[in-house]
């Protein structure tokens, strides 16, 4: 995509909220299989000591800013009108588009019983999609199985929580013999519609203060949030020279 700004090595779309739903929606109408990423600074410090996730980023359709982390480093970086663009504000709209056009969605990840309580929710918000999945706890021999079911179920949309980097993985070596239009990682959305993992009040989300939140809910989330100031002082180093 034209529209990026280079974060760390990470080509992060500059699309605004509104243009990123359109362009999704029109993707989950075609044919293409697409591959979209939901970003963290996180995710950013992984990708940077991970060869094999930076080959994946690459050739990524669309990576968006999943935390407001990658706002601010954008905004130091030159572009300020970069937006944050989560895959929890997505999805409801993505939802939305499929219950209209009666699209199946496939959700695949976290345990058997969330995964089944997900989908009992999103059946009763949006009663026109069908709506399949399976839990994300399978060896690599059931692989095949999976891809078979999904394509079977011919989703629009497949949204994938198998934790971060491994979902992204998962999808880009398997995109195009999946042939949805549209798959997603999507982290621990699944928990959060199944109401297992509850996501951060609102207020929080508007502080941008939903990792300190989680953090406060997980304590042993700690040393993955160390990335934080390391992302941070990464970043400063990259604009003012190391």
């Amino acid at each position: 995509m034209k529209d990026t700004i280079n974060i760390l090595g990470v080509p992060f779309s500059t699309l605004s909220f509104a243009d990123t739903i359109q362009l999704i929606q029109s993707w989950m109408a075609g044919s293409t299989p697409r591959q979209v990423v939901t970003a963290n600074p996180e995710f950013v410090m992984f990708v940077r000591e991970n060869r094999e996730m930076q080959a994946i980023v690459r050739q990524a359709d669309l990576i968006t800013p999943d935390g407001i982390g990658i706002v601010y480093a954008a905004r130091l970086l030159g572009n300020r009108r970069i937006e944050r663009v989560t895959g929890a504000d997505m999805l409801p709209l993505l939802f939305e588009k499929a219950n209209q056009q009666g699209w199946p969605v496939y959700l695949l990840g976290a345990s058997a019983e969330s995964n089944r309580l997900a989908r009992q929710t999103l059946s009763r918000l949006y009663p026109n999609i069908p709506l399949a999945g399976r839990d994300g706890f399978f060896s690599k021999a059931e692989v095949p199985g999976i891809i078979a079911d999904i394509r079977s179920r011919q989703p629009r949309l497949l949204l994938v929580g198998l934790g971060s980097g491994k979902q992204e993985k998962f999808i880009a070596d398997h995109l195009q013999e999946l042939r949805v239009p549209v798959s997603i990682g999507v982290g621990g959305c699944i928990d959060i519609y199944a109401g297992t993992v509850k996501r951060a009040p609102l207020l929080w989300r508007k502080l941008h203060l939903e990792w300190l939140y989680r953090l406060l809910k997980q304590p042993s989330r700690w040393r993955r949030q160390l990335a934080l100031p390391r992302f941070a002082w990464t970043v400063v180093r990259e604009r003012f020279g190391k």
